[in-house]
């Protein structure tokens, strides 16, 4: 019969290597080019902001359209960790989320379309597959 601890041992080994490998996979998958990378990032070049706050749902569906290329949208955090709106938010007149505001300094409030966002900014959509 194994002692065991090393059968204790041996299984806590084989964990950390499992979990260590669906971190890495999952930073992987993080880092890869998205679909929408280069609409997310022709919103951040063409000055659009989209503010928005942890908390808020439709600020989370906002960012769930752009699948893994949310990491490059041009977003602000108008939330404190207690909810309270930040100073910039604040003076930017930010009072609902999601808002947009875009280069001609119209915005617009609540999930907004990709083909809207494209359409306030001049940036292309990725052709659909």
């Amino acid at each position: 019969m194994e002692n065991p601890n090393r059968v204790t041992v041996l299984a806590g080994i084989i964990a950390i290597i499992v979990l260590g490998g669906l971190l890495f996979y999952a930073k992987q998958e993080e880092s890869a080019p998205g679909v929408y990378d280069g609409f997310a990032q022709c919103l951040k070049d063409k000055g659009a902001i989209f503010y928005g706050a942890f908390w808020c749902p439709h600020c989370q569906n906002q960012k769930n359209m752009f699948g893994s290329s949310k990491r490059l949208l041009p977003y602000v955090e108008c939330s404190t960790p207690d909810r309270h709106l930040t100073e910039m938010c604040k003076q930017n007149r930010i009072e609902s989320f999601p808002t947009w505001v875009f280069p001609d300094l119209s915005t617009t409030t609540g999930e907004v379309k990709l083909a809207v966002l494209s359409e306030k900014t001049g940036c292309p959509l990725p052709p659909e597959k």
